[in-house]
């Protein structure tokens, strides 16, 4: 009886093989992955574009920098920020939890508590790393804050 298991596992161990190769990471690296554009509410703008807003390269995902362009305070600004990047991750089948990496800009020093205070928690329990800096010539369009980052899908 032991034999005869052993010689009906050898008979199947090459099929068996075969498909554990097609299941392995290994094999999904000999596909190239895809660079795609996430157009805002799916269609390219009729101009060219500066940036794309939203990219994924395999299961990479990197969102281009968001401010918030209207009058407020840190708190609000970074508020709405963090509810455009959830928005725009979810749209591309990621979530905040994904988040990798994230660069946080300032406009003022000043406000790194108030923004730490409504940032704190939006990643989950166990948040991607980031970076924060204050520029020194302030954000394009009067934001207090802009922020970008890479997710996995």
């Amino acid at each position: 009886m032991a034999r005869s298991s052993r010689r009906s596992f050898l008979r199947k161990a090459p099929a068996v093989a075969l498909a554990a190769a097609a299941a392995s990471p290994a094999a999904a690296a000999d596909k190239k992955p895809v660079k795609k554009v996430h157009w805002n509410e799916g269609k390219r703008p009729d101009k060219q574009p500066l940036f794309s807003p939203l990219v994924s390269y395999g299961n990479l995902l990197f969102i281009s920098g968001i401010g918030a362009h209207f009058e407020g305070d840190i708190k609000s600004h970074t508020a709405h920020v963090l509810e455009e990047i959830k928005k725009k991750l979810e749209s591309a089948g990621s979530s905040m939890e994904k988040v990798l990496k994230v660069n946080v800009y300032l406009n003022d020093l000043k406000d790194y508590a108030g923004m730490n205070e409504v940032f704190l928690g939006k990643f989950g329990p166990e948040p991607g790393v980031r970076t924060t800096v204050a520029c020194a010539g302030g954000i394009p369009g009067n934001s207090l804050v802009e922020i970008d980052c890479i997710a996995y899908i």
